[in-house]
C-alpha cells in the first residue's frame, strides 16, 4: 500500500519535494508524542512535522476549538471582521515585547519573512538585506534569495541584494577557536567593515537558533551587539522566530531574548508551532513599520477564523501548563543524556542546543568533515528503533534534528535517548 502510494506521488508530484526514509513513511494518525505509520507500527515523534507539532498530537484543547468552530464558520477573509484573529493578535502583541505592536497573519512562515522584508525595504527604502551564513528563511523567490544555505537556496536571481554576515554558527568559521566575548567582538567588527563598503541596508534577519542549518547559534548576546551597531545605522532587526519561538528553547518565550539587552526586535516573525499543525504564521512589528505600505492589501486565508480558533487554543494551553518550562527541564535531560551517550563517539562532532532544540553533528571520524551519509543512516536506524528524527546542517546535512512537542515527558525523553544512542552504535 505505501509502495504504491509512493509511486503516485512520484508520478504527479516534483522531483524535488523531498521524503525522507529509503522506504518513505505514511503517518496517518498521532496522540500526545507518538505517531502510526499505515502499517499500524508506532513511532515516538522527536520531529513534530518540522517543528510543527508544538505541544502535541491530538491535542484535546485545540481539536475540541477547531471542531467547534468549524461548526460555525471556518472562513470569511480579512475583509470582514474577525473576533478569533483580533484575540489572537492582541495576545501576540503584548508576548512579542514590542511596542505599540502591530500583527499580521500569514499562512507560513516563508509568507511571513516574505512580508517582513516588503515592509523592511519598503521602510528603509532599500534593497539591500543583511543575512547570516548558513540561514534559512523560507521557499519563495524574496526568501529563497536570503537564505544562506547553499542546499536550500535553488537560485541566485533576487530583487534583493543580500550580504552574509559571520556568527550564526559558532563552532565554524574563521572565528571558531576564539572565546565566546572574543567571537562576537570578531564578528562586530566584520559586520562594520561591512557595512563600510555598501550603501546602507533596510534589515538583519536572523535566526536565534538556525533550524534548517542544523540548530546552530552564537554566543548570547551577539545580535544585541550587532543591534547596537545597526541602530546607529538606521538598520531594522528582523528576528525569524518561526523555529525558536513559543518556548521551544525553554530559557526564553522568544529566541531573540538570549540577545536582549538591547530590546527588542524592530520585526518578529512566527509560524510552525502556534498551530500545533494548522497553518499559520505572520509577523509582529512596530505601527510605524507595520503601516508604512501606501497601497490596499489583505489576506485570503492568513488569520482565517479555524486556524485562529486553533492558535487560540494551542497558545493558551502553552502557558497555563508552563511548557517552556517543561522544554528547559526535559530539554536539559535529554542533552546531557545525549552528550554522555555520545562522549566516546569519534563520528559526533557535537551535541548542541537548548530547551528542545537538539543537533547532533556528525563528521568522519578523526576528521571535520561532514558525513551526510552517516546521518541518513542513523535517521534510517532510529526509525527501526521506533523514533522519528529531523536532519539538516549547512555542512551537507550532517546533523540530526531533535524536537520534540513541548509536552515531551521524562520518561519519553530517556525512551528517545536510548534509541538514538543504539542507532548511533549500529552505524558508527
Amino acid at each position: 500500500m505505501t509502495e504504491d502510494l509512493h509511486a503516485r506521488h512520484r508520478a504527479v508530484l516534483p522531483d524535488w519535494l523531498a521524503l525522507y526514509y529509503d522506504t518513505p513513511l505514511e503517518i496517518t494518525h498521532g496522540e500526545g508524542r507518538h505517531v502510526w505509520d499505515a502499517a499500524g507500527t508506532k513511532y515516538l515523534d522527536f520531529f513534530g512535522g518540522i517543528l510543527t507539532t508544538m505541544t502535541a498530537h491530538a491535542l484535546p484543547e485545540v481539536t475540541k476549538a477547531v471542531s467547534e468552530q468549524a461548526g460555525r464558520i471556518l472562513h470569511s477573509s480579512t475583509l470582514y471582521l474577525n473576533r478569533p484573529m483580533v484575540e489572537l493578535a492582541e495576545k501576540m502583541a503584548e508576548l512579542s515585547g514590542i511596542p505599540d505592536a502591530r500583527v499580521f497573519f500569514t499562512t507560513s512562515g516563508t509568507e511571513a519573512n516574505d512580508t517582513a522584508l516588503l515592509l523592511a525595504t519598503t521602510h528603509r527604502r532599500s534593497n539591500t538585506l543583511l543575512a547570516m551564513r548558513n540561514s534559512y528563511h523560507g521557499r519563495s523567490f524574496s526568501t529563497v534569495g536570503i537564505t544562506g544555505n547553499r542546499g536550500w537556496s535553488p537560485t541566485s536571481l533576487s530583487p534583493l541584494q543580500t550580504l552574509y554576515v559571520h556568527g550564526g554558527v559558532r563552532t565554524r568559521g574563521p572565528y571558531a577557536h576564539l572565546g565566546d566575548e572574543e567571537f562576537i567582538a570578531a564578528c562586530v567588527e566584520d559586520l562594520k567593515d561591512l557595512l563600510g563598503h555598501t550603501r546602507p541596508p533596510a534589515a538583519l534577519i536572523a535566526e536565534p537558533i538556525q533550524g534548517v542549518g542544523g540548530f546552530t547559534s552564537p554566543p548570547d548576546g551577539l545580535y544585541a551587539a550587532f543591534r547596537e551597531v545597526l541602530r546607529e545605522r538606521g538598520v531594522l532587526w528582523i528576528s525569524d522566530e518561526v523555529q525558536t519561538g513559543w518556548g521551544r528553547t525553554g530559557d526564553h518565550f522568544w529566541g531573540w531574548q538570549a540577545h536582549a539587552r538591547s530590546g527588542p526586535p524592530d520585526i518578529v516573525t512566527f509560524a510552525k508551532g502556534i498551530g500545533n499543525g494548522m497553518s499559520i504564521g505572520g509577523v509582529v512589528a512596530r505601527a510605524e513599520i507595520m503601516n508604512c505600505l501606501d497601497a490596499n492589501s489583505i489576506s485570503t486565508f492568513g488569520g482565517t477564523q479555524i486556524t485562529m480558533a486553533a492558535g487560540l487554543a494551542n497558545l493558551t494551553y502553552l502557558l497555563e501548563h508552563d511548557l517552556r518550562g517543561n522544554a528547559r527541564r526535559v530539554g536539559g535531560q535529554l542533552l546531557d543524556r545525549l552528550r554522555t551517550a555520545t562522549a566516546d563517539n569519534p563520528a559526533v562532532r557535537e551535541v548542541r542546543g537548548r530547551g528542545l532544540m537538539i543537533g547532533v553533528e556528525l563528521v568522519r571520524p578523526g576528521t571535520d568533515e561532514a558525513d551526510p551519509a552517516a546521518a541518513a543512516a542513523v535517521l534510517e536506524a532510529a526509525r527501526e528503533g521506533g523514533l522519528l528524527l529531523g536532519k539538516g546542517g549547512g555542512h551537507d546535512t550532517s546533523a540530526l534534528r531533535i524536537a520534540p512537542p513541548l509536552t515531551l515527558t521524562a520518561a519519553e525523553a530517556e525512551e528517545g535517548a536510548d534509541i538514538l544512542a543504539g542507532a548511533l552504535r549500529s552505524v558508527l
